[in-house]
């Protein structure tokens, strides 16, 4: 269960930090929208790009962000991807990431796939 403190981060407009590990152990981390998919947390992202090939091989994920008016407050995100969404069902949730982002649906000049995250351990405020 996403607890509530951070999910109304999570729904706001603050970018997120996605660590992913790379094949050699190496950590990789690129920055994300974020949003939430009933109890977990959803990105978007190509299917080819290097971090849905880090997730596809290895699903463990961490994430970091802090409220747009608040950079004193992180929250981090440990868990894992548990379910990929492609499709219908991966632009729904991109168009609605977006238009929290810029007011608008996705463009639809690149395919995208939404990696849905079980959180197994959620920090929000100064205690991360």
């Amino acid at each position: 269960m996403i607890d509530p403190e951070v999910r109304e981060i999570l729904d706001g407009t603050s970018t997120a930090h996605l660590a992913t590990i790379l094949p050699d152990g190496a950590p990789h981390s690129v920055p994300v929208w974020v949003g939430t998919e009933g109890e977990r947390v959803a990105i978007l992202t190509g299917p080819q790009t290097l971090k849905a090939r880090n997730l596809r091989r290895d699903p463990r994920v961490a994430l970091s962000l802090t409220p747009v008016d608040n950079p004193f407050h992180p929250v981090l995100i440990r868990g894992r991807v548990v379910e990929w969404l492609e499709g219908d069902a991966a632009w729904e949730v991109v168009d609605r990431i977006a238009r929290k982002y810029i007011g608008q649906p996705y463009g639809r000049d690149a395919e995208r796939v939404v990696a849905l995250i079980e959180p197994t351990r959620q920090i929000s405020g100064r205690n991360g």
